[in-house]
């Protein structure tokens, strides 16, 4: 078949752009004055940007023509992108809009915004295809017998991709009777399911078992459910793996009485064990002793969160540029937690404008100044000296880079 004029001109100009865009990736390979002179020459023609522009809007178009309809409900009805509309035509096919329109005014009827809508059916696709009356409604019922209503309800049933999909009777119900049984309470129920991993968990095997672990060493109900609450992922833990972790935190001293040791508990059953010790690793290399790790751990369980990068930057400022020795960083951990930039560096440079002027003695204990709440270190330390040393404003406000304590 002889091709027409047009379509040697798209070819021939296709060849083209191909052979100038590989030209342009030579030009790296070149001197620096050659490539700066080739660029200025190596541009593509009107002609050939069309053909490339052309290509790319062909592979979308030929990706909505097979499944028009789809595409078009998704981004004119469901609120996708056109994006999300694509990917999602590639699991589904909207042959008809009667059931899917049913299902829309359904959830607007109960709150969900288009934005709700958008969220749930681009994360899972397959839902807008649900009977509305079968599968839908009855779990809408239930939640809403539960008193989770207005904002509530949408907000918790479009965070989870798989909760309006899932059996009722044989996993949201027991899920529910679950969470209830720990959180005690309705409003710590409501405030349980709002948490992303709720309905993720999987209750029989693992969130019972590690539920159980925790009551089994004598850990408080409501530090229990407080966890829960406030840190479900860590129950999601394979139930052998929590129940080391639960061991180890015993171990390491901490009171399963007290608040500080499911915090703990949680610290270490959201990292790997390589984490842990690449953590401790870093510690090690600023002089930190075993029992320096285990009296800043016991002090606060949330260290071991920060990232390595975190831990290093911390350290490297308080040994390196504030001079305190490693027994002085592990008995004020919280600092772990704290902004070099924004907190520790600026009080530091306050504090040595005035061990300058002699108004604050070299022996302050600079740990527990660092911990000090915004509204008592400037009471303390700038309101009194703001006339006499104004460089105290500025110090505070960071303008004033920290270069370490002189002798």
């Amino acid at each position: 078949m002889k091709r027409t004029c047009r379509e040697k001109e798209q070819q021939d100009a296709l060849i083209t752009a191909r052979s100038m865009i590989g030209d342009r990736w030579k030009i790296r390979w070149r001197s620096a004055g050659e490539a700066r002179n080739e660029a200025v020459n190596c541009v593509v023609p009107t002609a050939v940007a069309r053909i490339i522009a052309s290509i790319n809007t062909n592979s979308v178009s030929q990706t909505t023509e097979k499944q028009p309809l789809t595409v078009s409900y998704l981004i004119n009805s469901c609120g996708l992108s056109l994006e999300q509309a694509i990917s999602a035509s590639k699991v589904i096919n909207i042959k008809c809009t009667d059931r899917p329109d049913l299902l829309l005014k359904l959830l607007s009827t109960h709150g969900f915004t288009k934005a709700h809508i958008a969220s749930l059916i681009s994360k899972h696709p397959p839902l807008i295809l649900a009977h509305p009356e079968k599968t839908i409604r009855p779990k809408i019922e239930y939640f809403e017998s539960l008193g989770i209503t207005g904002t509530d309800l949408p907000m918790i049933l479009s965070s989870n991709k798989y909760i309006l999909l899932c059996s009722l009777k044989e996993h949201i119900i027991p899920s529910v009777n679950f969470l209830r049984g720990v959180v005690h309470t309705n409003e710590n129920l409501i405030f349980a399911l709002k948490q992303y991993y709720a309905f993720q968990v999987n209750i029989k095997n693992v969130m019972e078992p590690n539920v159980s672990t925790l009551r089994a060493h004598g850990v408080p109900e409501k530090h229990v459910a407080n966890l829960l609450m406030m840190h479900p992922r860590s129950l999601k833990l394979r139930a052998d793996l929590f129940k080391e972790v639960v061991c180890a935190i015993k171990e390491m001293g901490f009171d399963p009485m007290r608040s500080s040791f499911v915090l703990a508990v949680r610290s270490m059953s959201v990292i790997s064990k390589v984490t842990w010790e690449k953590k401790k690793e870093v510690l090690r290399s600023f002089g930190w002793s075993e029992n320096d790790f285990l009296l800043a751990f016991r002090l606060q369980p949330r260290l071991m969160i920060c990232s390595e990068k975190k831990i290093r930057n911390v350290l490297v400022f308080l040994t390196t540029e504030a001079g305190l020795m490693p027994s002085d960083v592990s008995r004020g951990p919280y600092l772990f937690l704290m902004s070099v930039e924004k907190r520790m560096s600026p009080r530091c440079a306050v504090l040595q404008v005035l061990m300058s002027k002699g108004l604050v003695s070299k022996d302050i204990d600079l740990v527990r100044n660092l911990n000090y709440g915004k509204n008592y270190f400037e009471k303390k330390f700038l309101t009194p000296f703001m006339e006499e040393v104004p460089a105290v404003i500025e110090a505070y406000q960071g303008k004033m880079g920290f270069q370490g304590f002189s002798d």
